[in-house]
């Protein structure tokens, strides 16, 4: 069984309250189609710095058909991902780094502690720990499934150098990278 030293303890949201779906999401992070992995935002707390959002786990995930044929089980690597753009849309809302664009700085201490399948919703909570403006942010964060913590760590995020990446990508990719 999971330890249960939740960040935020599942009787302080409400997962039927959302206060951002997809669309507005969008606002802050720049991923898209396959990449996007939150469905909503359910609570937003900016004394405690910390958010819970969520991801509803369906078949038609890209990996399904591949990470296992006839055993369907969520990459690390995407809960992962999902961590890092509940922890972006946040860092981007309250402009806690000062960056246009946040990118993966890092992962410490990430434990994979049961398996996340299709059908199953993933609940995250992150938490920021320090930050440096223009520098970097570290969170912590974890995954819940029902009651269960299914996986947590340390996610760090740092500023991109968007102008440098929009102008070697040319024309096509820095109006795609304007904001919603």
């Amino acid at each position: 069984m999971a330890p249960r030293d939740y960040i935020i303890h599942p009787r302080e949201y409400n997962l039927a309250h959302v206060i951002a779906d997809v669309h507005e999401i969008r606002r802050w992070n720049k991923q898209r189609f396959e990449m996007e992995q939150l469905t909503a935002i359910v609570h937003e707390d900016q004394a405690r710095c910390l958010c819970v959002g969520y991801k509803d786990i369906t078949r038609d995930e890209f990996w399904v058909r591949g990470h296992f044929p006839v055993m369907p089980l969520m990459p690390g690597v995407m809960m992962c991902e999902a961590a890092a753009q509940l922890s972006s849309y946040f860092t981007q809302k309250y402009n806690l780094l000062e960056a246009k664009v946040i990118g993966f700085g890092g992962l410490e201490d990430v434990r994979f502690r049961e398996p996340v399948v299709p059908g199953d919703r993933l609940v995250i909570a992150v938490e920021r720990v320090r930050v440096r403006p223009r520098a970097m942010i570290v969170c912590r964060f974890q995954g819940i499934v029902g009651e269960n913590i299914v996986v947590d760590g340390i996610i760090k995020g740092v500023p991109l150098p968007v102008d440098y990446l929009l102008e070697a990508a040319g024309d096509s990719i820095a109006e795609q990278m304007k904001p919603d």
